[in-house]
């Protein structure tokens, strides 16, 4: 009685410094799992219209907002039984939750650049497209925060859904400033949120399976939700230049860490 979780101790001395700030590492990491490159969400727009070339846009989205889903809670739950592996144990575990967390990241990143692209918003710019999951993994506090910045502008979210404003019609001076008042408050928001996720999916006992999975699906749940606010319905047909764009030759995505 009395004595502290040493899972607990564990992972906020991974997380955070003496200060309760997050660490440096911790910054870069998030940031590089969020940077997607077109190429790749091109081809994974790809490689789901291959499998439903008759699909519609509305389909498509609904085919890839099921795949989210599926890869992050099986991903989620396959951390969290780790725990009750005895030769892994919980501590060795939260290495593999923070991998998972980085895999969670990827994985949203992905999903929500590939909606924009549905939406004929193109994901070349990394600042937009970092700027636009940011706000997607907030959720309303993130919607907010977009719409304060867009309210005194010409492309104010009142006119067209934020997620389209963002990606491509506000000036790249105010998307820079978006993009800086919404980066410390979002990663210091995932990082708690994560960091209660990730001592969740290292619980003992195979506990940490039930929450690593729920856990996922529950927040792409609610990703899906906001990526949804973000861009309004889906058009009735797949955007020309993005339609050309996946009938070409596709472009080899780069396999470069970025590190």
């Amino acid at each position: 009685m009395g004595r502290s979780n040493p899972a607990v101790k564990a992972a906020s001395s991974a997380l955070f410094d003496k200060d309760g700030n997050p660490k440096p590492g911790i910054y870069r990491g998030i940031e590089r799992a969020i940077d997607v490159q077109r190429p790749l969400v091109l081809a994974n727009l790809r490689r789901v219209r291959r499998r439903h070339p008759a699909a519609t846009p509305a389909e498509l989205a609904e085919l890839l907002e099921r795949d989210y889903l599926r890869a992050i809670t099986a991903a989620g739950a396959a951390v969290g039984a780790t725990a009750a592996v005895p030769a892994v144990g919980t501590i060795a575990s939260l290495g593999l939750s923070a991998a998972a967390t980085v895999g969670f990241l990827e994985a949203t990143a992905l999903y929500a650049q590939s909606i924009a692209e549905l939406h004929g918003v193109h994901t070349d710019d990394p600042e937009r497209s970092r700027t636009m999951v940011m706000a997607i993994l907030m959720g309303e506090e993130g919607m907010a925060l977009i719409q304060s910045g867009l309210g005194g502008s010409s492309v104010s979210p009142g006119q067209q859904p934020w997620g389209n404003a963002v990606g491509s019609a506000a000036p790249a001076s105010l998307v820079r400033a978006l993009s800086a008042s919404i980066r410390r408050r979002f990663i210091r928001r995932m990082v708690a949120r994560q960091g209660g996720a990730l001592l969740g999916r290292a619980l003992p006992f195979g506990v940490g399976a039930a929450i690593g999975g729920a856990g996922n699906h529950a927040m792409g749940k609610a990703v899906i939700n906001a990526t949804r606010t973000a861009f309004g319905p889906p058009p009735l047909v797949v955007p020309g230049d993005l339609a050309n764009t996946l009938d070409a030759a596709p472009e080899k995505p780069s396999t470069g860490s970025g590190a």
